[in-house]
């Protein structure tokens, strides 16, 4: 097998309520979600000597429940769950993290930051959207066709998808090791997708449970929202790429979504150029003022739908940022309000 480009080496996915083991004591499971274009997550068993860790939980919904059920009762061998790893606050990761804990008597293994947004998202009970968050999306040129659906979504949308979140956890942090069964895990985090998203990777057997930090086929969500209006999550993005690429080449990837797969630096290389490719495009457009909506048909070669247009300026803001930060477009608020970006600099030296 070759790794110089990414190779699917497992035929087939377990179906709904199934587990397919990939190595011994590591099984693979999917549950749906109802997220366009991705439909699946990948969530994974690892057998410990005296029951079984989970990483990650699912949606919080009644048939996701109902799946965790079956594969309870058909592939733990008797043993318990002992302890859930959520590798970021996200709901499909998360969603399911109360229902888990409270189930089987047992704690939360998170980073702190993942912890910390999880909890206070989910105790975010207001239905009417906050004027903060209105004065955002306006800043960042939504019509108002857009704030009107902004309006009408309300703010607590994350707390719908979640069973409660535990108000205790036990803290991962970068580089700990965590003891499983006859394996050895090293907690590696990545950051721009999520602020501290915890990847577990085991040296012995060159095995990297990814979850949304490093994807197959599509690119990992860099966005800018309301609660951090000037955040730069590119640039975290970015640097995290130089942390996964000190892995060897032929480490075996078990992501979030889509499927397992081999050619860890080869993905890595195709986000590196992709989001330079965006960069560079930024900066030719940014001639003149330019506003994150404006911005939208110079990102996406293909019409966004209205549901992702949303997502789609969120991204955009953050490549505007990360110009920004490095002094290649200045952002100037203009007498409208909103926000435009014109370019300041050179452009980006795309990777071969």
């Amino acid at each position: 097998m070759t790794h110089s480009e990414i190779t699917y080496p497992v035929d087939g996915r377990p179906g709904d309520g199934e587990a397919l083991e990939l190595r011994e004591g590591i099984f693979w499971v999917r549950m749906p979600i109802p997220i366009p274009g991705l439909d699946y997550i990948n969530l994974y068993l690892l057998e410990d000597d005296d029951g079984w860790t989970m990483v990650d939980s699912g949606l919080a919904t009644p048939q996701i429940r109902e799946l965790w059920r079956e594969i309870y009762g058909k592939y733990l061998k008797g043993k318990p769950v002992t302890r859930l790893i959520c590798t970021h606050f996200h709901p499909d990761h998360m969603g399911q993290a109360g229902w888990v804990t409270y189930k089987w008597n047992i704690p939360l293994t998170m980073t702190f930051s993942e912890w910390t947004f999880g909890r206070m998202l989910y105790l975010e009970s207001q239905e009417k959207t906050p004027q903060f968050a209105l004065d955002f999306y306006a800043s960042i040129g939504f019509d108002e066709e857009m704030l009107a659906r902004v309006r009408d979504r309300g703010f607590n949308h994350f707390r719908q998808a979640m069973s409660p979140v535990p108000m205790g956890f036990n803290r991962i942090a970068d580089g700990d090791i965590l003891r499983i069964g006859k394996r050895d895990w090293q907690v590696i985090v990545g950051k721009g997708h999520s602020p501290e998203h915890a990847c577990l990777y085991c040296a012995s057997e060159k095995v990297l449970i990814s979850g949304d930090q490093v994807l197959p086929r599509i690119t990992p969500h860099i966005g800018v929202y309301p609660a951090e209006p000037f955040a730069n999550p590119l640039k975290k993005f970015i640097d995290s790429i130089e942390i996964f690429k000190k892995l060897p080449r032929d480490v075996f990837v078990l992501p979030a979504h889509n499927d397992v797969f081999f050619g860890l630096h080869n993905q890595l290389d195709y986000y590196q150029s992709h989001h330079d490719d965006r960069l560079n495009r930024l900066i030719d457009a940014c001639e003149s003022p330019q506003s994150a909506f404006d911005l939208l048909p110079v990102l996406f070669d293909r019409e966004l739908g209205e549901n992702d247009k949303g997502m789609g300026i969120a991204e955009g803001l953050a490549h505007c940022h990360y110009l920004v930060g490095e002094g290649r477009l200045a952002r100037v608020k203009g007498e409208d309000g909103v926000w435009k970006f014109s370019k300041s600099g050179a452009r980006r030296k795309a990777v071969a």
